[in-house]
């Protein structure tokens, strides 16, 4: 079918995205990798939904049902960001699948990586769009934590983690301060 993700790969210890990048979320040291899926999208409008689709489908086969609303709201705020501001006319976006979602299940975290082709960090919504671009702000909300790094030789990648053990009774889980520029990732 067209314009469906591909479907979940297998996960091991390697690092089965960008090997040797030591800065990638799932770099070592670390928790190790316990699990990854990923696909690829074609930068169009309705990869939002495929992603959030794609993250639902494989937290249920790995039987974190729990994580799935707050994945699929990371995922779909990250595609649909890197849609709208990392792929379009004039973008440097090269071959069928400009923007790939990885899902990194460690032993700690599942972690939400979107790579785009565009070497612009992201911005936080301005004052000056009421209503608007609050993505980033709500991945900061629920996620423990996020950032992005750049992904040589151009693009970058947004990443966000959710942690394996919900947050207890009077334990608020973080909320992470929004970030502009690159920071290392969870360990």
């Amino acid at each position: 079918m067209p314009n469906q993700p591909s479907a979940p790969a297998g996960g091991g210890g390697a690092d089965p995205v960008r090997p040797g990048h030591p800065g990638h979320p799932t770099g070592d040291p670390g928790p190790r990798l316990a699990g990854f899926a990923a696909c690829g999208l074609d930068g169009k409008p309705p990869n939002a939904a495929q992603a959030r689709r794609f993250v639902a489908a494989t937290l249920g086969d790995w039987s974190l049902d729990a994580l799935i609303p707050d994945a699929r709201l990371i995922v779909g705020e990250l595609v649909g960001n890197a849609v709208r501001h990392a792929v379009g006319p004039g973008s440097p976006a090269d071959g069928e699948y400009p923007v790939w979602l990885g899902v990194f299940l460690r032993s700690t975290e599942l972690v939400c990586a979107v790579a785009d082709p565009s070497s612009q960090p992201p911005r936080p919504a301005s004052a000056c769009h009421p209503g608007a671009g609050r993505g980033l702000a709500l991945v900061a909300e629920v996620s423990a934590d996020w950032s992005w790094e750049p992904t040589p030789p151009r693009g970058k990648t947004v990443w966000a983690s959710l942690p394996l053990a919900p947050a207890g009774p009077g334990r608020v889980r973080p909320a992470a301060a929004l970030r502009t520029s690159p920071a290392a990732p969870p360990r």
